[in-house]
């Protein structure tokens, strides 16, 4: 882990780390993660997303430094029966000025170990085509299980490909 940072997951979330999450999220989608939001992004419509989140099956991490938070993952706990062995990795975010530090490896290995606690065996997540995240991805033991031609919008109007990722974890 890095030093200086704290990880943790959060239950419901307080007034303080809602407030931050939103921040994050319009500081990433200014920089041009494909999180599921367009540039510019209101404030307050980023915090309207993270008040609504949290829920019994949504399991979510922050990271924090002295300033506060600058990183968050979601893992997102199928509920159907014919699920019930799997979960999807959602929102991995890291604000530009803390990339490059290990900090979306950790959240990323925190949202595995509570997959493998709650007894899940596959793991699923997607990505936009080009985005530095597949790298990670790759690097974790995340294999490519296909793409979806045009399937993210940029601000400019321009269409992206996703790729969904998967991982076998623990016993099959």
């Amino acid at each position: 882990m890095t030093p200086g940072l704290s990880y943790r997951e959060v239950i419901q979330p307080t007034e303080q780390e809602l407030r931050e999450l939103a921040g994050l999220l319009v500081d990433v989608v200014a920089d041009g993660a494909s999180v599921g939001f367009l540039p510019p992004l209101a404030w307050e419509e980023a915090y309207a997303y993270w008040a609504s989140v949290t829920g019994e099956q949504v399991v979510v991490w922050v990271a924090a430094n002295e300033n506060g938070i600058v990183g968050t993952v979601q893992l997102h706990l199928a509920e159907r029966p014919n699920g019930r062995h799997r979960a999807e990795i959602a929102k991995l975010m890291v604000h530009p000025s803390a990339q490059r530090q290990g900090i979306g490896r950790t959240l990323m290995l925190l949202a595995q170990a509570r997959a493998l606690a709650e007894n899940r065996s596959l793991l699923v997540l997607d990505t936009r085509a080009e985005d530095p995240s597949n790298r990670l991805y790759q690097a974790m033991g995340y294999q490519e299980g296909g793409r979806i031609p045009h399937y993210a919008m940029s601000a400019d109007g321009s269409l992206h490909d996703t790729v969904i990722y998967y991982k076998l974890i623990g016993s099959q």
